[in-house]
């Protein structure tokens, strides 16, 4: 692996190759990037092509805190009680 500093809007290129993995292609991300963007096993990313050019990106899911939520609800969006058929079981309304 080369890693060499290259463009103003870089901070690091990092030469790599591409591998098999099933009938898909992989590339292996080094612990200094993973590190570095916040990444780990499991995180879910967008993947696009923009001019040419792979971009993989992480997503960031807002935290929401259960205030959040109910100021987002509205005398429009409030709905009704949901009717979900008679008990089975032990329940007891």
């Amino acid at each position: 692996m080369l890693v060499q500093r290259m463009y103003s809007h870089c901070r690091y290129i990092m030469k790599m190759q591409i591998q098999k993995w099933g009938n898909s292609l992989a590339l292996r991300i080094p612990s200094s990037f993973a590190i570095e963007s916040n990444v780990k096993q499991g995180t879910a990313v967008n993947v696009s092509l923009k001019k040419g050019k792979i971009v993989v990106e992480p997503i960031i899911e807002e935290e929401l805190s259960l205030d959040d939520l109910l100021k987002k609800v509205t005398k429009s969006n409030l709905h009704g009680e949901v009717d979900t058929g008679q008990a089975v079981g032990k329940e007891t309304w």
